[in-house]
């Protein structure tokens, strides 16, 4: 379920999408990602599998969509306050297991989503962008 959702989710979203950004001639995919796809963490081994096949159908999709002037990025937001994840108190005692790392609201995730979205056509691809504190 969890490989369904993160990683076959999100690459038949661009298959869906990429016929529509060849047409325009241009375009941006952008990917939600995690730390936990770079690094790994005991006990999460479906997630960081996922996150990290993401990563790399990130980077593989780049490649592939450059010549149409279509970047593909991924963003690393970190712990996010979510319905899914509890409350920030909860968090704060250890739920995402990241200790000392800024708890974000979604809100907090806008910024760097609009900076990549607007982006030149000839700006970044194949790229990370993270919200996290440090590398854990």
């Amino acid at each position: 379920m969890t490989l369904d959702v993160n990683l076959l989710g999100a690459y038949y979203c661009a298959l869906a999408a990429i016929p529509a950004l060849k047409g325009r001639g241009a375009g941006k995919i952008m990917t939600i990602g995690s730390g936990i796809g770079h690094r790994g963490l005991a006990v999460t081994s479906a997630y960081a599998c996922s996150k990290a096949g993401l990563w790399m159908l990130t980077r593989v999709l780049a490649q592939e969509l450059w010549p149409y002037h279509i970047s593909v990025n991924e963003l690393i937001p970190g712990p996010v306050v979510t319905d899914m994840s509890g409350t920030q108190a909860a968090q704060r005692q250890g739920v995402f297991g990241i200790e000392g790392e800024w708890i974000k609201n979604p809100d907090d995730v806008v910024p760097l989503a609009l900076f990549q979205a607007t982006q030149p056509v000839i700006g970044p691809t194949a790229q990370s962008f993270s919200l996290m504190r440090r590398d854990n």
